[in-house]
């Protein structure tokens, strides 16, 4: 049955993936979003079809200070992708951060309740877990992150633990590192950077590169959220879900890398590693997610380098050194507060 739903940062990397898909289900969708990074970025899949205009309402609000509560009327489903992304993207402004991950979360929590969402999908994020020695990392080991971005996502999630699902039906997702071409491109993560580096300067450079990074396809990330707005009840709500693909290493995924771009640009790519004093290491287990939803990617960190390389080769990367491509330069640019 066709849902309303409120996507909120829904023109962000993930939701700029996420929405068409939606679309094409045949849901009503409003998307909440700054559009710090642009404000075009359903205009391709509007131009395809008129009737679509009738589906999506493309709403300017921040939720720091918006009425969040006005946006969600009729809605069935609100899915919560909103944040300040990543480490490095959170430490350029820790206070910025935490207005948005955290202070605002709690705003949207409680309108959700108010207006008696029928299910609530929070993205948080893998490196919840911090470092651990298991092989298989899964969700019921306890949460020790080890920055501001992931230990805010943890206190959200423990926010929605304490609700009881009769009052706001919720499910958390822990993704990994999103890889892949999406309409929002990100190429500030470690598929996408590596692989531009390659195609635009013939050179990789990694940094250490025995850490382990798990990564999902951007298509799988967004799949997996129209599965859960599908899904029965009694499957997800309350639930705990990690979301991810291979664990590969960075010195894994820069090989990768070059092969596949030197296939395609026939030439050499070159390899420059550097030290660094960073060498943490994630990785998780999406055995739970596969046993209790029959849900595994059906991407790979190939793909996503391949996808990259068709959207260069077709000019949907005009310039790699935009700044709309990297969270940190945008919100810098911006000036953001």
């Amino acid at each position: 049955m066709p849902k309303k739903i409120l996507v909120i940062g829904g023109a962000g990397y993930v939701g700029s993936a996420l929405v068409p898909k939606l679309l094409d289900k045949g849901h009503y969708v409003r998307v909440l979003d700054t559009f710090w990074f642009g404000g075009d970025v359903f205009d391709d899949y509007l131009k395809k079809d008129s009737s679509s205009l009738t589906q999506i309402l493309p709403i300017k609000g921040d939720i720091r200070s918006c009425d969040i509560g006005v946006w969600m009327g009729g809605m069935d489903t609100v899915i919560h992708l909103a944040c300040i992304s990543n480490d490095p993207s959170f430490e350029l402004n820790p206070t910025l951060g935490k207005s948005i991950n955290y202070d605002a979360f709690l705003r949207v929590v409680e309108a959700a309740r108010e207006r008696e969402i029928k299910r609530f999908i929070f993205a948080s994020t893998s490196s919840v877990y911090g470092i651990k020695q298991e092989e298989n990392v899964t969700e019921d080991l306890a949460l020790e992150p080890l920055t501001d971005y992931s230990k805010y996502k943890a206190f959200c999630e423990m926010e929605l633990r304490m609700i009881p699902a009769s009052q706001l039906p919720w499910v958390i997702i822990r993704p990994a590192t999103v890889c892949g071409f999406a309409p929002r491109l990100r190429l500030d993560l470690t598929v996408n950077l590596l692989t531009i580096a390659a195609l635009t300067m013939g050179e990789i450079t990694v940094f250490g590169g025995s850490q382990k990074r798990p990564n999902i396809h951007i298509d799988d990330m967004a799949n997996l959220y129209v599965k859960l707005v599908d899904e029965d009840d009694e499957k997800i709500i309350g639930q705990t879900f990690n979301a991810g693909g291979d664990n590969f290493s960075i010195n894994e995924i820069a090989l990768f890398v070059k092969t596949v771009v030197e296939s395609y640009l026939k030439t050499d790519i070159s390899i420059n590693r550097k030290p660094t004093e960073d060498l943490r290491s994630y990785k998780i287990s999406s055995e739970k997610i596969k046993r209790e939803l029959n849900w595994s990617p059906q991407f790979t960190v190939l793909d996503a380098i391949k996808s990259l390389i068709t959207a260069y080769h077709e000019g949907k990367i005009p310039n790699s050194n935009d700044p709309k491509y990297s969270n940190i330069k945008m919100m810098q640019l911006l000036n953001v507060r």
